[in-house]
Formats: structure tokens, C-alpha cells, sequence
């Protein structure tokens, strides 16, 4: 997602990185090259989709990083090794009038429209995946997976029964919410409203493990995940979480709540959000800026002109305030420790990439054979890091809908 309030730009981390390797093939070694190409890689957070409805943009064309959300096309993802993930219906919280859920309702389906059509318009690269079964055959073809995943369930708050019309088109997991709290939940970045999960949020819970759905925590409150441990009868996950341990933000997430997820059978997936990882130097009026600057653009469309405005803007203020992003070793830092905490049956990875995420050193998914490398010098096994890589996600994706199909059945 593009978030608000501290959104430090793609552009600055290039230029404090010219003196890093950026060849994704570099710092790897042939056995990491090697691993890395015979697993099945997914990342389960994928934004990519705010670039679909912009026709200058071409998802078959290699796009150098260089201003805004540009992280994720065909090339790259074949480049980095990167066989396909959860692309996301991320929807922005505006305010929580009639008319800005009539708005959200119909920018939600319009993006899902948008994935389809993704699929459709190159079936010979992309497939869609309902399964993890549909996965594993998915990958094996050499196509790039597609699982859709909704970030922010904004556009169900109007009429929640939409959410079975998303299932049937292919949602596999759903967010409650995003920075903003919404009707069904609190966010881990606002004030407690309902102090976790809202009695709307309550049915879309039990109605989302009906259809096995995969419930994802990502953005909310703690309240919610203790909550949502306690009335999801499937595991959930944490698409794009980082570790509160080696840096305390709300978005991040506990030691003591990593090890309850893991111990219910649940996954939290790596976050790669500069702002997340470090104090970056982002002081109260840098933050004041950025939203100010966001909430100027709220509008604009992904590659447009205006686009790339604001994203010059927002690296001017990175630059005017000396914003330090984070870099790989950052990232390792999270990543390193979270899998110390939960074991790595319970980690993988939602880098956010086209939503924010990146870091020196990791700019894009041509980067992610990196981390095969890194995983394989801290000692981990082949198969350990194979199901970092996917079969942790498949596992839960899979859990939750034979959970759903129970349910169904005995209802």
C-alpha cells in the first residue's frame, strides 16, 4: 500500500546506493543462485496492482527504479527468481461518510477487475491460484502465480455479503484494516475506537473462515491480533510485519504475540518498510509534510504525472530533513530475529514492494536471491528456507480452507 504519514522514496535510497553492487546476481553464490530457482518463491504482498490501471505502463517492460512504486514487472520477478505471491486489493481509508464507502466499495472492485484482467490479458506469464495445489502446478508451468489478497476491507463495509463474491473470484485473504480505523476494526496506527474488532468485524470474521478465507493482521491493532487468535478458527498470518523488539512501532509486532502465532499454527511474512525498520529521522513535521503531501495527491493515479510530482516532493523532503533509510543489514536484523522467535516453520516474506517497501540493498525483487544467500550463511537447511519461501504461506492458505470446508459442511 502507499501509506501516509512517512514515506521515504525509492529515488534517495538509489543515490546513497550507487556505491553498492546492483546486479541482482552479485553477493550471491551459485549454490544461493541454484536454491533459490528450484523453490518455489512467493511474496505474500504484493501492491503491484495500483500500476495496472495506467496505460503507459507495461508489466511485461523491465522499469528501472526511479521515482514512486516501481519494484515488481515480469522481467524482474523472472530476474529475482520471484514466482508470484498475494497481489493486493489495497484500497486507501479515506473518511467513513456513505459516500466514501460507496467509493471505496467501487475502487475495491475495480482493482480486483484490474487483476483479472492482468491474468487474462497474458495467460501464457500470469495464472490466477485459488489453491495452494493450483500453486505448486502454477509454478511448475513456469507462469507467475496470482492469489488476490484485499487490504483493508473498506469496500465490503457498505455490504459485507460482497466478500463471497470476492471469494468466488479468487480472494484468498483479507486485512481488516489499514492505517485508519474502519468500521470492522482498529488500526495499529490510530487511536482505540472499538479496542480491537468491532461487532461488524466479529461476522466478517466467522464469515471469512466459513469460506476459508486467510485472515491477516498486518496494520491492525495488538487488540485485534489477541482477538483474532481467539475467534479465528483457522491460523492467521501477517502479510507484512516486522519485529517490535528491534524496533518499537505499532506496526511492528511483539516477541511475546510472534511466539502465540506460531504456537496456533500462524505465519508472519517480513516487512521490508523502510520507516518499520529503524528511526530513520523522521521528526513530527517531516510527518506533518508527507501528509500534508498525501493528502494533496490522494487522487492521483500510479505513473501519472502527478505522480511523479509527488514523489519528487517526497524526496525533497527526505532530503531537506536527512532521512536515513534503511538498508539490507536492517532488514536482516528483523528478518534474522523474528525467524529465532518463531522457527521457521512460521516466517516468510511480505516485502510490501510497490507499497513502500525496499531498502538499500534489497530495491527491488531482482534483489531477493540476497536473501536465499544470507539464510544460507546463518545456517538454515534447504528445506527450511523452501518453506520460508512458500511453503509456510501454502501451509496456512491450505489450513484455512479445510477449516472453511468444515464449517461449510456442518453448517
Amino acid at each position: 500500500m502507499r501509506q501516509p504519514p512517512t514515506s521515504l522514496r525509492l529515488v534517495l535510497c538509489l543515490m546513497i546506493a550507487s556505491a553498492l553492487p546492483v546486479n541482482a546476481a552479485e553477493d550471491v553464490s551459485p549454490r544461493a543462485r541454484a536454491l533459490h530457482e528450484r523453490i518455489l518463491t512467493l511474496d505474500s504482498h504484493l501492491d503491484t496492482p495500483a500500476q495496472l490501471d495506467d496505460p503507459a505502463w507495461d508489466i511485461l517492460q523491465r522499469h528501472a527504479p526511479g521515482h514512486g512504486d516501481n519494484q515488481v514487472d515480469y522481467p524482474r520477478m523472472l530476474e529475482g527468481g520471484l514466482d508470484g505471491g498475494a497481489w493486493a486489493i489495497y484500497t486507501p481509508q479515506r473518511g467513513r461518510t456513505l459516500a466514501d464507502y460507496q467509493v471505496a466499495r467501487d475502487h475495491g472492485l475495480q482493482r480486483l477487475i484490474e487483476i483479472k484482467q492482468l491474468v487474462a490479458g497474458h495467460p501464457d506469464k500470469f495464472e490466477l491460484a485459488a489453491t495452494p495445489d493450483d500453486a505448486r502446478r502454477i509454478a511448475k508451468t513456469g507462469k507467475r502465480i496470482v492469489f488476490i489478497s484485499m487490504e483493508n476491507a473498506s469496500p465490503l463495509v457498505l455490504d459485507p455479503s460482497l466478500l463471497k463474491f470476492y471469494y468466488d473470484q479468487g480472494l484468498r485473504v483479507l486485512g481488516l484494516v489499514h492505517t485508519s480505523n474502519n468500521e470492522f476494526a482498529d488500526s495499529a496506527t490510530a487511536p482505540a475506537e472499538w479496542h480491537g474488532i468491532s461487532p461488524k468485524g466479529r461476522e466478517l470474521v466467522a464469515e471469512a473462515n466459513r469460506l476459508g478465507i486467510l485472515l491477516d493482521q498486518s496494520h491492525a491493532s495488538d487488540d485485534v491480533f489477541d482477538q483474532l487468535l481467539e475467534l479465528s478458527r483457522a491460523p492467521i498470518v501477517l502479510t507484512h510485519t516486522s519485529s517490535k523488539a528491534i524496533y518499537n512501532h505499532p506496526r511492528n509486532i511483539d516477541d511475546e504475540r510472534i511466539k502465540r502465532l506460531a504456537a496456533k499454527g500462524g505465519v508472519i511474512q517480513v516487512n521490508s518498510y523502510s520507516t518499520y525498520l529503524k528511526d530513520t529521522g523522521a521528526t513530527p513535521e517531516y510527518q506533518q509534510a508527507v501528509r500534508a503531501l498525501n493528502q494533496r495527491y490522494q487522487d492521483t493515479k500510479a505513473g501519472s504525472p502527478e505522480d511523479k510530482q509527488l514523489h519528487a516532493e517526497l524526496a525533497a523532503l527526505d532530503a531537506k530533513y536527512h532521512i536515513q533509510p534503511a538498508t539490507i543489514e536492517d532488514y536482516f536484523k528483523h528478518l534474522l530475529h523474528i525467524i529465532q522467535v518463531a522457527g521457521p516453520d512460521h516466517v516468510g516474506f511480505g516485502a510490501d514492494w510497490d507499497g513502500g517497501g525496499g531498502v538499500i540493498g534489497l530495491e527491488d525483487v531482482s534483489k531477493l536471491p540476497k536473501i536465499t544467500g544470507r539464510l544460507l550463511q546463518e545456517g538454515y537447511t534447504d528445506e527450511q528456507i523452501a518453506n520460508m519461501w512458500g511453503g509456510n504461506l501454502l501451509r496456512v492458505i491450505g489450513e484455512a480452507q479445510r477449516i472453511g470446508r468444515e464449517l461449510s459442511a456442518a453448517r
